[in-house]
């Protein structure tokens, strides 16, 4: 009987591990490939991460926001996710500055223009 029991508790211990890792998902960020299937995109890639255009995001419009430090800037443009590593942009031009705001928003600044930006995470 001893014996028995035993191995029912063994059986629950792996059933009950193998089930919570098939259950579990790996999360990753978005890719500069998944936005470019898009030929509207207006993306760029900083520390590894895909920022994505949101001047036409309501709630974006309406933040009001301070701008901070500078975090980066862009230093080439392609149109191919294969060639995208920091500091690539889709519709940017080669020299533009990215800063960082009081709020989610990155701003990127053309001809005295800011351009709103989200940082494209997932999780």
């Amino acid at each position: 009987m001893r014996y028995f029991v035993m191995i029912l508790f063994v059986s629950i211990i792996v059933l009950t591990g193998c089930s919570s890792k098939a259950e579990q998902s790996v999360t990753k960020n978005p890719t500069p490939y998944e936005f470019l299937q898009n030929e509207n995109a207006d993306i760029f890639l900083l520390e590894d991460t895909v920022f994505s255009n949101a001047i036409n995001i309501e709630w974006v419009q309406e933040e009001t926001y301070t701008i901070g430090e500078e975090i980066g800037e862009i230093s080439s443009q392609s149109n191919e996710a294969k060639d995208f590593k920091n500091g690539t942009a889709n519709k940017l031009p080669v020299g533009t500055k990215i800063y960082e705001t009081d709020t989610q928003i990155f701003i990127a600044i053309v001809e005295n223009r800011e351009i709103p930006y989200l940082q494209m995470v997932e999780g």
